[in-house]
C-alpha cells in the first residue's frame, strides 16, 4: 500500500510560479513510477507529466512543455511539479499517482496504482 499526499498549490497570478510536493510513504519510493494529472471543473482528468524511477526519464502532456518539470528526490521520497508561467487554463485540482508497471512513460490513468487525493491550482487572469 502506498500512500500519497500532495501539496504547494493555491491561487497565483497568471506569469507567476508554483511549485507542488508529492510526498509518498508506504512502500520503497524508487519502486515506481511518478505521474501528475489534473482535473479542470467540469473536465476529465488528464495526463501532465510522467517521470522515471530514477529520475532520468520524463514525459509531459504538449499543453505544460516547456513550462513545467517534474523531479523526484528518492531520499526525500517526494516528487515534484515546478510550474512556471502559468495560464488561467492551468487552474485544475492537481494529482500525483505511483506507478508500480515496467515498460514505456505512463500516460493514461488506468496504468496508476495508487493516488493522491489532490491539491487546487488556481490561475487569476
Amino acid at each position: 500500500q502506498v500512500q500519497l499526499v500532495e501539496s504547494g498549490g493555491g491561487l497565483v497570478q497568471a506569469g507567476g510560479s508554483l511549485r507542488l510536493s508529492c510526498a509518498a510513504s508506504g512502500s520503497i519510493f524508487s519502486s515506481y513510477r511518478m505521474g501528475w494529472f489534473r482535473q479542470a471543473p467540469g473536465k476529465e482528468r488528464e495526463f501532465v507529466a510522467y517521470i522515471s524511477r530514477s529520475g532520468g526519464g520524463t514525459y509531459y502532456a504538449y499543453s505544460v512543455k516547456g513550462r513545467f518539470t517534474i523531479s523526484r528526490d528518492n531520499a526525500k521520497n517526494t516528487v515534484y511539479l515546478q510550474m512556471n508561467s502559468l495560464k488561467p487554463e492551468d487552474t485544475a485540482a492537481y494529482y500525483c499517482a505511483a506507478d508500480f508497471h515496467v515498460g514505456t512513460a505512463s500516460i493514461e490513468e488506468y496504468e496508476y496504482d495508487y493516488w493522491g487525493q489532490g491539491t487546487q491550482v488556481t490561475v487569476s487572469s
